[in-house]
């Protein structure tokens, strides 16, 4: 897998119910249709998408979310930079923990100073912008990758009722 699947999965879990197709995703991502086609075929094969490729194995992708996210895509607070927040530092968690200490995705049009995190794919921070169920599940995955055991905590609970899990 590569960070990249990971993006494309919680965008098209950002869909919800409607139908999506690979050249608005890849757009509204900043990505090539073809990379869009290559992650797709490793979800499937990964048994994160159906075998169509259009139905996200949601008990699946929690499963990596909550347990194999932060071995597999780890990261570790940088120096402090302006930016778009993230992790505790944005919505939904933000509302629930309350920290003088901000992550961002580095950003030159951000308008918040915290540590730098890394973001799963460079064009993260344009992508969100656009969408706003998008930035708060990578947020909340974020907050997997680099919180604490409570931040960890409130991300899987609000993961799960974003995913349907009616937590």
């Amino acid at each position: 897998m590569s960070p990249i699947d990971l993006v494309i999965l919680l965008k098209i879990v950002a869909y919800g119910n409607q139908p999506w197709f690979q050249k608005p995703l890849a757009e509204s991502l900043g990505i090539s249709q073809s990379e869009v086609s290559k992650s797709l075929n490793r979800l499937k094969y990964a048994g994160l998408l159906d075998s169509k490729g259009k139905t996200v194995m949601k008990m699946a992708l929690m499963e990596l979310l909550q347990y194999g996210l932060r071995y597999v895509f780890p990261q570790k607070p940088g120096p402090v930079v302006r930016g778009l927040p993230t992790a505790h530092s944005a919505t939904p968690l933000k509302e629930q923990i309350q920290s003088t200490e901000h992550y961002v995705w580095p950003y030159g049009k951000g308008t918040v100073r915290g540590h730098s995190i890394v973001p799963l794919y460079p064009t993260v921070p344009q992508a969100v912008l656009q969408d706003s169920t998008l930035y708060e599940l990578l947020a909340l995955v974020d907050a997997l990758r680099v919180g604490r055991a409570r931040e960890r905590e409130l991300a899987v609970i609000e993961l799960k009722k974003r995913l349907g899990f009616g937590e």
